[in-house]
């Protein structure tokens, strides 16, 4: 199945909304730290719904934002979803980002990167559209580090990249873009059981699922470009 087959039957079902809901546990920090100023010009990489640059847009009052993703559904659900003519959501491929050199702000990308089929070509796409001294904040759940994650791919039908903490910021150098900074962010907001409730549908042991949400978390690689 095809990245755009698998996200439009997400879509179809209603599953944008829970990723949305999902995400913004951490999502919501990382996008508080981009410095973005009021006018700027923002992409979201694998935008879904569009929350990120909605609250962008109503938070730091971005001037023009693009929200790309490779589903058409996802796309008709984040315009039906947005009320400004502010944000374009567009269906499009990492491969080949839609806009011109040096034309771009801030990228930014949730749990969406690792979706890439050439993520390194990705980032050189990232580094191409940037100006100097603009942004790529990409926050991923999905990375070598963090084993509660591995089992994902088995999951879902298309191939992902699970790369470490180093291979992000080696891949981010070699497209070069400079690292600014890298941490995890915790889920401080998922609600988890006392132990004498595990085992769960999802979790042995309620170790385990501390370990995920709160040592884990979302991986941020913060890329800025020269």
């Amino acid at each position: 199945m095809s990245v755009r087959d698998e996200f439009d039957a997400w879509a179809a079902d209603g599953r944008d909304k829970g990723m949305e809901d999902r995400h913004w546990h951490t999502a919501k920090h990382a996008l508080a730290r981009m410095p973005v100023e009021e006018g700027d010009t923002v992409v979201d990489l694998g935008t879904g719904s569009g929350y990120a640059l909605r609250a962008l847009h109503d938070t730091k009052g971005t001037g023009r934002g693009f929200g790309l993703d490779g589903s058409p559904e996802m796309v008709q659900n984040a315009r039906e979803y947005t009320d400004t003519d502010d944000l374009t959501f567009l269906v499009g491929d990492f491969d080949d980002l839609p806009f011109d050199d040096n034309s771009v702000d801030h990228i930014w990308s949730m749990e969406a990167f690792y979706y890439a089929a050439d993520p390194h070509h990705t980032l050189e796409e990232v580094a191409r559209i940037l100006k100097p001294g603009g942004t790529f904040f990409c926050a991923v759940n999905y990375y070598e580090e963090n084993i509660h994650s591995h089992e994902w791919q088995e999951m879902i039908s298309i191939d992902m990249t699970r790369w470490t903490h180093e291979e992000y910021r080696e891949a981010f150098r070699d497209a070069g873009l400079y690292v600014a900074e890298q941490d995890s962010i915790a889920d401080m907001d998922i609600e988890i059981p006392p132990a004498e409730a595990f085992p769960t549908d999802d979790w042995e042991t309620r170790e385990d699922m501390v370990d995920r949400y709160r040592t884990f978390g979302t991986l941020l690689t913060v890329g800025v470009a020269p």
